[in-house]
């Protein structure tokens, strides 16, 4: 069986140390360990991209969300699981909404661990009922479906956001015959039409209007 790539981002050696242990014991291979937000963000890219980056939410310096939003902004696709001592629902909707894929409690169990992790890589996300949830009840600035005004340009480039297959940005870039800044052009438009800050929060833009299959 391959084993899967995990990078590790927290602040506690003794936290990463246990977390490395249970994950090696669970037939994955931690690849990378940072103690900062800020130090990986420095080592971007990496030569050989992790499977998953498991990341703290309470950091000194930058914290869970706050690398989110940069990871956003990265081309690469960085798939990444927040683990936080503090379940709060406004921290588990900003998580999802500046890019995560999934969250766990820190006293969440092995198999929680194990699922969350084979969801996330296998499937894109982990707990999607909860996702779904939090899609229907994403408040846009403007319920107005009149207001909702793409070019075929930027209608085109939301249904490959929202394709399945999880496509970088160059792979969008070919596929539309445009260049990679074009599709950034075309992300940052829509950003600022709608107030929208990631990629997971243009994926809850379309579901919650059905501009794109699979919402249509």
């Amino acid at each position: 069986m391959e084993k899967f790539n995990i990078c590790i981002i927290d602040d506690h050696e003794i936290v990463r140390k246990g977390l490395k242990e249970l994950l090696e014991k669970i037939n994955y291979n931690v690849l990378y360990e940072f103690d900062s937000g800020s130090v990986f963000l420095e080592s971007l890219p990496f030569s050989k991209q992790p499977d998953l980056i498991i990341l703290d939410y309470s950091m000194p310096g930058l914290n869970g969300l706050e690398v989110l939003k940069e990871l956003e902004k990265k081309e690469e696709e960085y798939k990444t699981l927040l683990l936080t001592q503090h379940f709060d629902e406004d921290i588990i909707n900003a998580a999802y909404h500046y890019g995560a894929r999934g969250f766990l409690h820190k006293n969440c169990t092995s198999h929680d661990l194990k699922y969350a992790i084979e969801n996330i890589i296998n499937i894109g996300y982990n707990n999607v009922t909860d996702i779904l949830r939090r899609m229907r009840n994403y408040n846009l600035p403007s319920e107005n479906e009149n207001s909702i005004k793409l070019t075929d340009r930027e209608l085109n480039f939301l249904e490959l956001v929202c394709d399945e297959r999880e496509l970088t940005y160059e792979q969008m870039a070919d596929l539309m015959n445009v260049s990679v800044k074009s599709i950034e052009a075309y992300r940052t438009s829509l950003f600022e039409k709608f107030e929208i800050k990631s990629k997971v929060g243009l994926v809850l833009f379309s579901f919650k209007h059905r501009l794109t299959p699979p919402f249509i």
